[in-house]
């Protein structure tokens, strides 16, 4: 009886043991987060999430408690698709992500890969642009824009202050801007700044009234600009100058108002809070926004009543996947070399061979 006693212990013990280490968390390499799909996520009209499902590919379902839709695996490459939703449901789906005990998130690569509204001064429609700052747009003061007394040139100004373009302070609402680690941000820009984005005549039609806007009329391409992230979709040139205006002032002068979404502030925000507790690392955070419409009309033109356009959409789902793949494709082919040291930390050179 006690042989049959011991050897059922170490049957349970070996059991146990099994559990533990099917139940260790999975590292992953890179996770890639969008924000929304326009139907199913295989097999139709594609939106943000389908490119990177079909195009990697991520064959495995993964249920993830908070997570509204599947994320999607590949186990051979330990890449993470996510779509956390958009607005305010994209804060709590990476917050519920990183709080799942299924991976190890701790040398991870974060890119947001999703579309937005592109200033004209910036960039033309398809173009793509990784940021150097996310700033926060939600905690605002506003007035309406019939009452904004006449020297003001719109009604939208920091908390804790009393007019326009005076930084004020957010404290127990956002961290209203962060800074993205610049030579990780430099090294993905160096693998793709070259990457062909496809232009067409839809594309070149909803460039023409931008006459005389240089980067507005270019064929799509990429560059380095800022993503402004507010929860409301804006679109106008007294809009499109206070979002100028903000992102300088939050920044100190350094960046360039590039990209507006609704998205990019809730989600660093959680990344920024979960990296001091050393579940995420900061310094491997990238953003990459694609334009699907211009932030305003034609300098002189009336706004037009629909700023959203399918072609635009088509080619900025495009684009960030063109764009980001690279980069994703880079990290896990390369974890030899990536896991420990950020390729922020190498030359360009190295890349790919």
């Amino acid at each position: 009886m006690r042989l049959l006693g011991l050897v059922a212990a170490l049957c349970l013990g070996l059991s146990t043991l099994a559990h533990a280490e099917a139940a260790k968390p999975i590292p992953v390499k890179v996770v890639v987060l969008t924000t929304f799909e326009i139907g199913a996520v295989t097999g139709d009209r594609p939106g943000e999430f389908q490119p990177w499902v079909e195009g990697l590919p991520l064959k495995e379902s993964v249920t993830v408690p908070g997570l509204r839709h599947a994320a999607r695996w590949s186990p051979e490459t330990g890449v993470l698709g996510v779509m956390t939703d958009m607005r305010g449901r994209a804060r709590e789906s990476v917050a519920a992500l990183i709080l799942s005990k299924q991976f190890d998130f701790s040398k991870t690569y974060w890119i947001v890969a999703g579309i937005a509204g592109v200033d004209p001064k910036a960039a033309s429609i398809g173009s793509a642009a990784w940021a150097r700052y996310v700033v926060d747009a939600d905690p605002i003061y506003e007035v309406d824009d019939r009452e904004i007394p006449a020297d003001w040139p719109y009604g939208l100004y920091s908390l804790g202050t009393d007019k326009p373009n005076v930084k004020g302070s957010a404290a127990g609402s956002s961290g209203m801007v962060w800074t993205l680690n610049w030579r990780l941000v430099d090294w993905a820009y160096g693998l793709t700044a070259q990457t062909p984005l496809p232009d067409s005549p839809a594309l070149a039609k909803l460039r023409a009234p931008y006459a005389g806007e240089a980067n507005a009329t270019k064929p799509p391409f990429v560059l380095k600009g800022e993503a402004l992230g507010a929860t409301r979709f804006w679109h106008g040139a007294r809009r499109t100058q206070w979002a100028e205006d903000w992102v300088k002032l939050w920044t100190d002068g350094a960046g360039t108002f590039t990209m507006t979404d609704c998205e990019d502030q809730g989600i660093l925000d959680v990344l920024d809070l979960y990296a001091k507790n050393g579940k995420v690392d900061f310094s491997r955070v990238l953003v990459l926004r694609t334009a699907s419409n211009y932030s305003r009309a034609p300098l002189g033109a009336p706004e037009f009543p629909r700023a959203f356009h399918d072609e635009g959409a088509m080619a900025a789902f495009d684009a960030a996947f063109r764009v980001g793949s690279i980069v994703v494709r880079e990290l896990a082919a390369h974890w030899d070399r990536y896991e420990s040291n950020t390729p922020s930390m190498m030359s360009n050179g190295g890349a790919g061979k």
